[in-house]
């Protein structure tokens, strides 16, 4: 099916295991992450990666720091690694 990845060996994998790539541009210093121990890149594309069932609410949290998601891609076992 359309959309779907398989990570391991056993043919159509459940929800559990499938993982997302996000690249993500505009993420800037904001009070939301400025609770992270880290600052944010000044690079144009952040990569980040994130499985199925946290889709939604990294979607949420990207929102909050201000970025924008430009591209979502499953990922193979061997990318996810």
């Amino acid at each position: 099916m359309f959309g779907q990845t398989t990570v391991g060996t056993g043919g159509i994998s459940s929800a559990g295991s499938r993982i997302f790539r996000y690249e993500v541009v505009g993420l800037r210093q904001n009070e939301e992450n400025d609770k992270n121990n880290y600052d944010i890149r000044r690079s144009g594309s952040v990569y980040i990666t994130v499985p199925y069932s946290r889709m939604n609410e990294e979607m949420q949290r990207i929102t909050r720091m201000g970025g924008k998601i430009v591209k979502i891609e499953p990922l193979t076992a061997e990318e996810a690694n």
